[in-house]
């Protein structure tokens, strides 16, 4: 690859890490959302958040000041238990 190597397209906590203090959209398998500034990430793809939201069903149901997301540790990437989705400024 050009841009980066093929390990950085397997392993999304890289960029995450160039992230970090961004807003955030986190979605479970469940459906629940998170929306929040992301804080930090690590190798097992736990995720802290602050000033987070929580959303379900298109509408805010808690507003929390910070949040931690448990990762998925040894599931391969299609079988996460979260989404990461960097949020874009205008919403």
């Amino acid at each position: 690859m050009e841009n980066g190597t093929v390990s950085d397209a397997r392993d999304p906590s890289g960029f995450l890490s160039e992230i970090i203090g961004a807003p955030v959209t986190v979605k479970l398998n469940s459906g629940v959302i998170y929306k929040g500034e992301l804080q930090s990430v690590d190798g097992y793809m736990n995720i802290a958040l602050e000033q987070t939201k929580e959303v379900v069903g298109g509408k805010v149901r808690r507003n929390y000041g910070d949040a931690f997301i448990r990762g998925n540790n040894g599931s391969s990437p299609g079988s996460s238990k979260a989404q990461t989705f960097p949020q874009s400024h205008g919403h």
